[in-house]
């Protein structure tokens, strides 16, 4: 049974930073391919980052530059760095697992609030 639990979020002033972090279990991790999404309130999900089992890594135009993915397999985590936050940012972040059939497993969602 794959599992996915995110911690990290929280309210922060605009520029600031926080870590996500997305603990994995159930499944072989380093052969996985992770990433973040975060949805907004009246938003739909969108996607932030990607990172690969090769740890090849993808963002979106409005992170690039101020977030950054990594995966440490050993502790079978996926952590999203994020600085210079904006109130744009703010959403409820979720961990993304996809397996090689294309099937998505979702955490169940970190609360970012970037105040002004």
């Amino acid at each position: 049974q794959v599992q996915l639990v995110e911690s990290g979020g929280g309210l922060v002033q605009a520029g600031g930073s926080l870590r996500l972090s997305c603990r994995v279990s159930g499944v072989i991790f380093s052969f996985a391919n992770m990433g973040w999404y975060r949805q907004a309130p009246g938003k739909q999900r969108e996607l932030v980052a990607t990172v690969t089992s090769g740890s090849s890594t993808n963002y979106a135009d409005s992170v690039k530059g101020r977030f950054a993915i990594s995966r440490n397999n050993a502790k079978k985590t996926v952590y999203l760095q994020m600085n210079s936050l904006k109130p744009e940012d703010t959403a409820v972040y979720y961990c993304n697992r996809r397996d090689s059939f294309g099937s998505d497993y979702w955490g169940q969602g970190t609360q970012v609030t970037v105040s002004s």
